[in-house]
């Protein structure tokens, strides 16, 4: 097991993962009993980026998830994958949903064939871009599987990041899906802020950097105030 799961700092850790992720992929039903009980039987906390909260990356019981959700992946065909993906995360609670959106890129959602797993992964990225909590709204946006979805619902997950102060700097897409209507969509938001004498989100010039003349609507509206 030399380097597998390096993201566990302990053996115990690590060969627990390990001996769960056989057990998903020799009895698929078993993730209904093994996914929620992650935290507990194989590590919670902070991951790489430091955020016990899960919004700046994902913790490591998210980690230890996603490892189960690829497993399972790589075990079930996708009709059955797709609804087994969408229970977890219908009937998980608030970190288990994060850990679906945070595996969704272990799914293969965009290969031939997986039609029915990224029409899930559409609907639960739409579910956590409604949500209000942060955590939803982070794993939503970081995901690659945001390529999935069209130009409107992805333009509206990035003003749900700056509504909600979720950091842009992880957000799949950016800068290359940005287009002027996003640009024009965040200028109107912050200029809305400023009307209201409330400080812009900094997160909003990673948009307005590349559409000059957005930027300079901004730039004017804070020259008249």
């Amino acid at each position: 097991m030399s380097g597998e799961y390096a993201f566990l700092d302990t053996d115990a850790a690590r060969g627990a993962l390990a001996a769960q992720v056989g057990q998903v992929r020799e009895r698929p039903a078993r993730i209904a009993v093994l996914f929620p009980a992650a935290a507990r039987s194989v590590a919670r906390g902070a991951g790489p980026s430091g955020d016990p909260d899960g919004v700046a990356g994902p913790t490591l019981e998210d980690m230890a998830r996603v490892e189960l959700l690829a497993a399972l992946s790589g075990a079930l065909a996708p009709p059955e994958l797709a609804r087994e993906v969408r229970d977890l995360y219908h009937h998980g609670d608030a970190g288990e949903r994060r850990a679906v959106l945070r595996g969704l890129d272990a799914l293969d959602v965009r290969g031939r064939g997986r039609e029915e797993v990224a029409g899930a992964a559409r609907e639960l990225l739409a579910d956590a871009m409604r949500a209000n909590d942060t955590r939803l709204v982070a794993a939503a946006a970081a995901s690659a599987a945001t390529a999935l979805l069209d130009a409107d619902s992805w333009r509206q997950g990035i003003l749900k990041c700056l509504f909600t102060g979720v950091p842009l700097g992880s957000a799949a897409g950016l800068p290359d899906r940005a287009d002027e209507e996003l640009a024009r969509m965040c200028a109107d938001h912050a200029e809305e802020r400023l009307l209201a004498g409330r400080p812009v989100p900094a997160d909003v010039h990673l948009v307005l950097r590349h559409f000059p003349g957005q930027a300079a609507r901004l730039d004017s509206h804070r020259t008249e105030a």
